[in-house]
């Protein structure tokens, strides 16, 4: 069965609000449901794999990488550090508070430790943040794309993240669900959801300045701004201001928190790093990674052509650009692009124009692709 077409885009503030609250319908279903069925072939892949290998996969999700820095501020707070032998000092402030929190809180009022509170947590985010990218994309172009959009966000390459104990689900059900309510023009409700996301990870700065950029569209086009406009907007920065003034309160520093991320390799550095990375590998490789950026580049194109809700665009082009231009490790970018789910709209919209018979092997083919490679990764030595 073909697609409708995709709906014309809606400004915000002016789409019709439902004042009663009603089931989850078929599509919000499917999307859910969808997406879930990734995420456990996801965990049966990496639980044949770990069996197969002798590794606990179990504590691969909970227990690595960022996931130890988490469970460590829920345990003991904040004001760890590690140095490296090269003489780099690693402090546990690089990490934002809100994930922490969550892992103590529930670890203090259910029966699980802090590391397992934390995979309860990105496993709930990830199915509400399914269901809020399935909204935005519904809300653009149509209920089949929100539903394809959904799932290829749970067959992403390193979406073997999704079920770790990481930000990443929680990031993104917050942004995804602040642009939602932008769209449905409930800016306050924006603004506070954006506020969370501001406690949650560093890249909130693209989804406060696709806010801010969208209330500034909207009064130079409706030469006026509403109260709860101007209210949403301030609001928004309070979690990301927050947090980066008790850093630099707590270190008695201004710029303590960007002084901690640098230690750790994040600055901003327009791309330089990247450059330079590319430059170092062999030909083929160099290549190839040139080839993925150009396909990126295409992406974003192929966004703006598709005339995205202007808040939703803003959002993802910032989060693509904060991937890019930071001196961040370059195999976790990948996943720093990950909540750009508007990334994945253009492809969503192809699919869902097609026949279900085409789509659902694509996307099942997708999920075991992903799959593996989740449970090569994890298995494996390297970070995500």
């Amino acid at each position: 069965m073909s697609a409708p077409r995709p709906s014309r885009l809606r400004r915000p503030g002016r789409l019709r609000r439902s004042s009663r609250l009603r089931r989850p319908s078929r599509p919000t279903v499917l999307a859910v449901g969808g997406y879930a069925a990734t995420r456990l072939t996801g965990l049966l892949v990496l639980a044949i794999a770990a069996a197969a290998t002798g590794e606990d996969g179990l504590h691969r999700l909970k227990g690595r990488w960022d996931s130890v820095w988490y469970v460590r501020i829920a345990e003991y707070g904040y004001g760890y550090e590690t140095t490296l032998p090269n003489g780099a000092v690693h402090s546990d402030l690089a990490f934002f508070p809100l994930l922490p929190a969550l892992e103590r809180g529930l670890s203090a009022v259910l029966p699980l430790d802090a590391a397992s509170a934390g995979l309860l947590v990105s496993w709930t985010a990830g199915l509400a943040a399914a269901w809020g990218i399935h909204r935005c994309g519904a809300l653009a172009f149509g209920a089949r794309a929100g539903v394809v959009l959904a799932v290829l966000w749970g067959v992403y390459p390193t979406a073997f993240v999704q079920s770790m104990a990481y930000t990443e689900t929680l990031f993104t059900a917050l942004a995804a669900w602040s642009l939602y309510a932008v769209l449905r023009g409930r800016w306050i409700l924006a603004g506070v959801l954006c506020a969370a996301a501001g406690l949650t990870r560093p890249t909130a700065v693209a989804l406060i300045a696709a806010l801010g950029v969208t209330a500034l569209v909207t009064l130079v086009r409706d030469r006026r701004l509403p109260a709860r406009t101007v209210t949403g907007v301030l609001i928004a920065p309070l979690g990301w201001l927050g947090y980066i003034v008790y850093v630099g309160v707590r270190e008695g520093a201004p710029t303590a928190y960007f002084d901690v991320q640098a230690a750790w390799g994040n600055s901003i550095d327009g791309g330089v790093a990247l450059a330079r990375f590319i430059v170092g590998l062999p030909w083929p490789a160099a290549l190839g990674l040139c080839a993925a950026l150009a396909l990126l580049g295409r992406l974003v194109a192929l966004c703006v052509r598709q005339r995205q809700p202007l808040p939703l665009l803003l959002y993802t082009v910032g989060v693509v650009g904060v991937s890019l231009v930071g001196a961040a490790y370059f195999g976790s970018r990948p996943r720093l692009m990950m909540p750009a789910f508007g990334l994945l709209l253009p492809p969503a919209v192809a699919l869902a124009r097609a026949r279900t018979r085409t789509a659902v092997p694509v996307l099942a083919g997708l999920a075991l692709a992903s799959a593996a490679y989740g449970a090569f990764t994890l298995l494996g030595p390297g970070p995500p």
